[in-house]
């Protein structure tokens, strides 16, 4: 009877937990739906559709794949986000953080490479769902995050250098100074007509949203830029400018879905390659987590809901485990369409898939359009989505912060620029926890006392007395903060310090929180020291769960349960019978 009770409580556990871990927030948003929130939601859809129709091109290019592929990123990944994921405003698709770290993968394993990578990460954030880690996802540290940021805009703005000013160069070196020596050694070779084209399309993009927030700048910018350069060709006959058409190739229709032909090295097997490829679907999963995580975050603060976390992690993994098989790149939630879909009575997902319906039709109807967009404008609206992705303004108010914290983000994006995002975000974590760890471990203090114990704000003390007298022979240390690897060397060292043993030594712990591995080994060898020296050890207020770590790894035995106390009196009491007893 007992077993199949305690079966059916687990059978019943399981049931709450999956639906607790996966529930895609368009079953909760469709409840009440009517034809006036359909009207509100399919408005928002169509306007966010033209607003990501020049990012997704833009995206698609910069990222060393075509317009095609970075518009069928966002229909297919967006229609999926917006189905399955936890966000009732989220809105997916291709974003500015990809294009470094997916021009690397192309550069370095090919589109075969670029697939594979990207179905992993989709597996890995389906994984991090699962595993209800959305919530730990936010705990990256916002230096970390301004660094890479940063780092990508500053890596962007240097890949739009050849186009914006029309200089047609082939080969580009891939690392950021080489590239930058490359530009100045060949700047003779500015097209004028190319970056007059350019600097006219970002002055349109920057002064759009003064006249009209309603309008996109960067679509205003497209439409203006490849009018203004058809009657430059037609009636000027400039030639020089390159449009897309000339680059790319554009399909009339979404690509029949495929899988990755890949393309292994001599005594390469498909294994070698996953593992070689990891580092890198680790740091899409990685980026693709918390750029849609803190998208959703601040769109919840604008509409006033809760994302679910965990849910949005399987639906952005989802939708990056299908992508590939259309020919897409990575793809996460984009903050900007999101707060323009916000802006624009989007309340469900239902905005979300009329947006990627939108971008569909473009791609169905409007594909020879498309092929007459200039690419110094595409340039121009990507040198406007690094600017505002730097963030200059948040490093700048980041000098008034602790040093450490500044130190992070600069050491992030240096090697952001520098080496790569993966090496960047991988120390830049590393950073900040050891900074972390350190102030945890200066916040920790450690006294000594010898004589009376002021019992003002004692909150473990019992007896009403002016001054709680310490008998002789008995020393009392107190912890005040967690007893871990960085704070259990110093407390040996203090310990040390205070010279002859007494014949009783009183540990207060009323202020522990947790002890780590490392805490409790010094703690145990301070106990092994203080029996061999002939002082006895007594423990004060110890904590229920610490209480429980220490009873586990064999304090009862080695002290003694009674002297494992609740509250200083008691253990200064006990302490006073065993120093009577020496």
């Amino acid at each position: 009877m007992q077993a199949f009770k305690m079966k059916m409580e687990k059978e019943k556990l399981q049931k709450i937990s999956w639906k607790e871990i996966y529930q895609p927030k368009i079953l909760s948003a469709m409840r009440g739906y009517n034809r006036q929130k359909l009207g509100t939601d399919a408005m928002a859809g169509v306007i966010v559709g033209i607003v990501a129709i020049p990012l997704a091109i833009a995206f698609g290019i910069s990222s060393g794949v075509g317009p095609t592929e970075g518009l069928v990123t966002a229909i297919v990944a967006g229609f999926l986000i917006s189905l399955l994921g936890g966000s009732r405003v989220q809105i997916g698709g291709p974003t500015g953080a990809f294009i470094v770290i997916v021009y690397g993968i192309i550069q370095q394993f090919g589109l075969s490479g670029l697939m594979v990578a990207t179905i992993m990460a989709g597996i890995l954030l389906i994984a991090m769902g699962l595993l209800r880690l959305g919530s730990v996802i936010r705990f990256v540290p916002y230096p970390v995050i301004v660094g890479f940021t940063a780092g990508i805009a500053l890596t962007i703005l240097s890949t739009q250098v050849n186009d914006f000013f029309g200089l047609k160069l082939m080969d580009m070196p891939a690392n950021f100074i080489d590239k930058w020596i490359y530009y100045f050694q060949n700047m003779r070779q500015i097209d004028w007509w190319s970056a007059g084209i350019a600097l006219g399309s970002l002055l349109l993009i920057i002064y759009t949203p003064k006249i009209s927030t309603k309008i996109p700048g960067s679509l205003v910018a497209i439409v203006g830029a490849t009018f203004v350069y058809w009657l430059l060709h037609k009636f000027a006959g400039v030639n020089s400018v390159s449009t897309i058409g000339d680059l790319y190739e554009l399909p009339h229709g979404l690509p029949a879905p495929h899988a990755p032909s890949l393309e292994l090295e001599p005594g390469q097997t498909f294994f070698q390659l996953v593992q070689e490829l990891f580092p890198s679907a680790f740091t899409i999963a990685m980026l693709g987590a918390i750029e849609s995580l803190l998208s959703a975050m601040v769109a919840d603060g604008v509409i006033g809901d809760k994302h679910d976390s965990n849910s949005e992690l399987i639906g952005q993994g989802v939708a990056n485990l299908v992508v590939p098989f259309f020919g897409g790149i990575p793809a996460t939630g984009a903050i900007a369409r999101t707060m323009a879909n916000i802006n624009n009575g989007g309340r469900t997902p239902v905005a979300g898939l009329v947006h990627a319906v939108v971008l569909l039709l473009v791609l169905l109807l409007f594909g020879d359009l498309v092929g007459l967009i200039p690419m110094p404008c595409l340039a121009a609206v990507l040198v406007m989505v690094a600017y505002n992705m730097s963030g200059w303004r948040t490093i700048v108010a980041m000098i008034k912060d602790p040093k450490s914290d500044f130190a992070v983000m600069g050491v992030t994006f240096v090697l952001t620029v520098v080496f790569d995002l993966t090496i960047a975000i991988e120390v830049g974590m590393l950073l900040a926890v050891v900074m972390f760890l350190r102030r945890i471990s200066e916040s920790t203090n450690i006294s000594v006392f010898r004589n009376e114990i002021d019992p003002s704000g004692e909150s473990d003390m019992t007896l009403h007395e002016e001054r709680l007298a310490i008998p002789d022979g008995v020393e009392v240390y107190e912890i005040d903060g967690p007893y871990f690897f960085g704070v259990a060397n110093k407390f040996d060292d203090m310990v040390k310090w205070v010279g002859k043993p007494a014949k009783v030594r009183v540990i207060r712990m009323r202020k522990v929180p947790f002890v780590d591995a490392t805490g409790m080994h010094n703690l145990e060898l301070l106990c092994v020291r203080s029996k061999k020296a002939g002082t006895a050890v007594v423990l004060s207020g110890v904590r229920e769960n610490v209480r429980s770590s220490l009873m586990h790894h064999g304090f009862g035995e080695m002290l003694g349960e009674e002297n494992i106390c609740p509250n200083i009196n008691v253990a200064l009491q006990r302490a006073k019978v065993i120093a009577e007893e020496k």
